[in-house]
């Protein structure tokens, strides 16, 4: 609901603001719903129970999907009214450049508006969750989190290309690759302009090396379709999905998917240790 109640919080009419919600009647609404957006309120014990925000999505996007993920595989149970009201400014806010007074227009629509230096972030923060979680933020219509199981994924890869590196690292543990087969690029390049906490150096390992990974997925840059990249986003959900799946070598798409071991480790996750 669109209301004008103030920009800056200097300016904010409040008594307007509750004599609007009286005049609405939303309060009256029962529904409750398990689901969770901001606005949120929350005990603080739980809230250093898991470590509080992580610091990987600093300064802002996908800090919320995050800690929502963790409440949740930590036992907490949401509670979302239909009837309360809060007053929040997202007509003024980080996606904007105009000033101080980021909107003084009061515009709704943001898309095509925001700030490079957003757009930038928000990219770099989503990268940072899927290398985390291994899937997008996922939730139901509720907005309750959806957390498919996070696997051991190693990526074995023929014919790369940098765009392909560029599009399939965020979503494994263990990249392996063979810098004979191009000359096109180094791995060391990408590795040296990724903006990201995790260690990549670490990440990527020479194509004879010995595979530890409990999921392995064989992709040739020369074959690799939409379809695989589609699969590849899915795979945790296409495994979970499988009661029958067994350990062994299968083909899904132009992949060769490889399970030594079906270990999960997303509640390794629920405390931020940093």
């Amino acid at each position: 609901m669109l209301m004008d109640f103030g920009i800056e919080p200097e300016e904010f009419k409040e008594q307007e603001l509750l004599d609007w919600f009286k005049e609405i009647q939303l309060g009256q609404l029962t529904k409750i719903t398990e689901g969770i957006f901001a606005p949120w309120a929350f005990y603080k014990k739980d809230f250093q129970e898991i470590g509080g925000h992580d610091e990987l999505y600093a300064p802002q996007s996908k800090e919320d999907s995050d800690i929502f993920n963790r409440f949740q595989l930590n036992g907490i149970k949401f509670v979302q009214t239909w009837g309360g009201c809060v007053y929040h400014m997202t007509c003024r806010g980080s996606r904007f450049a105009d000033g101080a007074k980021r909107n003084p227009d009061g515009e709704v629509f943001m898309k095509n508006r925001e700030t490079d230096e957003w757009l930038k972030q928000n990219q770099k923060a989503t990268r940072e969750f899927i290398r985390k979680w291994g899937h997008f933020c996922k939730h139901d219509q509720f907005l309750k989190p959806i957390i498919p199981s996070k696997y051991d994924v190693g990526f074995i890869i023929k014919n790369a290309n940098l765009q392909l590196i560029e599009v399939l690292e965020p979503w494994c543990s263990t990249v392996y690759y063979d810098e004979n087969e191009t000359r096109s690029f180094r791995y060391a390049d990408y590795i040296e302009k990724e903006d990201t906490s995790f260690d990549l150096y670490e990440k990527f390992k020479p194509y004879d090396n010995e595979k530890q990974n409990g999921i392995l997925v064989e992709i040739d840059g020369n074959n690799f379709t939409q379809q695989d990249f589609q699969y590849i986003q899915q795979l945790p959900e296409i495994i979970a999905s499988d009661d029958q799946i067994e350990l062994g070598t299968f083909l899904l798409g132009g992949l060769q998917v490889t399970i030594t071991n079906l270990i999960t480790t997303e509640k390794e996750l629920i405390i931020c240790k940093k």
